[in-house]
This record gives C-alpha cells, structure tokens and sequence, in this order.
C-alpha cells in the first residue's frame, strides 16, 4: 500500500512541448517518451488515430479523410484541442496508461510567449490530467540541462535552436539578463529548402524529404568534403516522380538566410549583454543546443561571425527536456525561475 501511495505522488512530469517533437521527463525514471509532436485525426469521425512517431509515419502520405496536424507552431500552441489530446496520450504514455495520475507539470516554454499563449499552455495541460502546471523558458531550462552554473554569479550563454523558435539568453544568478526569442529555427530550415528546390529545379518535396536532405547534407559553413544526395519529388512542369543530385553548397545557399538571422540574434545579445558578463563569456563561450544546434558546421559559424569558444551541449536533443526534468527535484530553484 505504501508503495502504491508513493507511487502516485511521485508521478510528476516535466514535458518539452516543442515544435517539433516532444519529450517527456518523469520524476527518477528520466525521458520516457521522445517523439514527433504530430496527431493524425480522421475527419470524418473527428476521432485521433496516431499520435507521434506513427503520425508522422503519415505525414504526406494519408487518404482524404485523415490529416496529420502539428498542433505546435513557432512553438506555441497552434490547435488548442489537438494540443490537449496529445499531451493526454503523451501523459498516459509516460504513467503506463494508468487513469489515477494526476502529476504536477513543469512545462519550458519560448521565452517572448504571450499571456494568452501561457493560458492556452497552462490550460492544455490541465484539461490533459496535470494537477499543478509550472512554466519555465526554454533557454534557462536548455543552460540547466546542459550542466552551465546558472546559481553562480558569472554569465552563462546558451543558444537553443528548436523546432519552431531559436531561444538566446545570458543568464546569471539564476536569472535571464537579457534574452531573444526567434520564430526560426529547424522548421524554418525544411521550408527554406522545400522553397529552393521547387525555384531552382520545378521539384517538389515534402516536409520529411526536407528534413532528411537538412540532416544528411544541410550545413552552416563549407565542409571538409563536399556531400552530394539523390533526392525524389515530383516535376512540377511534367507532374510525374522526378529525382535529381543536390550537393552540400546547394543546401548551404537554401539555409543561407535562417542561418544568417540565427546568427544575427546571438550578435544583438552579445551587444546587450552587460560587460562584467561578456567578460565570463568570452571566457566560457557560448553553449549551443536544441535539433538545430545539430547542423553541421554551425558551431564553426557561429565561431567565425563572434570570435568565441563555441561547443555543443552534450545531449543537444533532450537538453531542455533535462533541464526541465530537474526542476522535478529542486522545487526551490523552480520557485526563482517559473514563469509567473
């Protein structure tokens, strides 16, 4: 019985609800559940029939009756009812679908995120079975999860490139100095790519092509050795399957302009950052973290463009997701930095 009782009162979660996946931390268990933050819905019925990895499984490639729908966007909440069923399976995936839990949730969230926006996440979570909701930002929660000692009083930089929104933010005594929240990140770099593929080749692909072209051969500065890849779409001229060879410089002139303005946001927040704290980071350098941080070269970019050290957090895909998850255990540190 005891057990049972402790059991449920340490069914606290903490969730990275991003754009492009969400991951699930649970209190002395770690991350349960990673996966795409997607929903297929059928609309005949108006009834979920995947959530996730077998969502996106679908993505471009449903029958007319059944829609794959990111209810994240720019990493807030887009479709409020799509959102509430998702978490809900998320919660229930992560507790062994048991119906008893009721957890306390800390959520991270882009810093520049509205009120209304906070409601609606605030409100998603609820619905879904939380008891308590606490928001967090992203950029404390990815400093947190990537081990910087954000209590101290010195300057920690830290760059969280998401799905939906790049997150800049010089933190010190456990508290954002200054901080810049983008709507361009992962997302943004698939499209730019869908887009120079269809104006230069008349070839259309899809959101997964994108991404798989952005992960194999996308990069922020010249590689060591040029990388070439087959990719198939559709003629847009002929409409029939069309492949075609891009090469690694192609793809570095499609991401040109997110990479560029990602790039942009991390030298206006060196430019407002106190100087006793540009001091600390010029020694510690800039962390990057997040799905973007891992295009290729952009370190190196970012190296060149500022002149500092430059590293990639160790665990760049769950560093948020981590440093959520220890709020779980500090409570006292969630009370300084939650979001009111």
């Amino acid at each position: 019985m005891l057990s049972f009782l402790f059991k449920l009162f340490s069914n606290d979660l903490a969730i990275d609800l991003g754009t492009a996946n969400t991951l699930v931390f649970a209190k002395g268990r770690g991350i349960v559940v990673e996966e795409p933050s997607i929903v297929a819905k059928n609309t005949v019925t108006n009834k979920v029939e995947a959530v996730g990895i077998e969502a996106k499984e679908m993505l471009g490639r449903t029958p007319g009756n059944i829609i794959a729908i990111r209810p994240m966007k720019d990493g807030v909440i887009a479709d409020f009812e799509v959102t509430e069923q998702m978490l809900q399976y998320f919660i229930r995936k992560a507790h062994g679908r048991s119906y008893l839990m009721r957890p306390r949730i800390v959520i991270s969230v882009p810093a520049e995120i509205t009120q209304v926006e906070k409601r609606a996440v605030k409100d998603s979570a609820m619905k879904a079975g939380a008891s308590e909701v606490y928001l967090i930002e992203q950029a404390m929660a990815a400093a947190i999860g990537a081990g910087l000692p954000i209590v101290e009083p010195s300057g920690n930089m830290i760059v969280d490139i998401g799905g939906g929104t790049t997150d800049v933010a010089v933190i010190s005594l456990a508290g954002i100095v200054y901080s810049r929240s983008v709507r361009i990140a992962g997302n943004e770099m698939d499209q730019s790519i869908i887009q120079y593929l269809k104006k230069k080749y008349n070839l259309l692909i899809g959101e997964r092509t994108a991404e798989q072209v952005k992960m194999e051969i996308g990069s922020a500065f010249p590689l060591d050795k040029p990388l070439t890849m087959e990719i198939k779409g559709r003629d847009l001229v002929e409409g029939i399957p069309k492949s075609i060879q891009v090469t690694d410089e192609e793809i570095r002139e499609a991401l040109a302009e997110v990479v560029g303005t990602i790039v942009e946001t991390v030298k206006v927040t060196l430019e407002r950052t106190p100087p006793e704290l540009s001091a600390d980071i010029m020694d510690k350098g800039i962390i990057i973290g997040g799905g973007g941080s891992l295009l290729k070269n952009l370190d190196q970019r970012l190296r060149e463009e500022t002149g500092l050290p430059v590293s990639v957090a160790e665990n760049p895909l769950a560093c948020v997701a981590l440093g959520t998850g220890q709020m779980l255990v500090d409570f006292q540190l969630l009370r300084r930095i939650a979001i009111p």
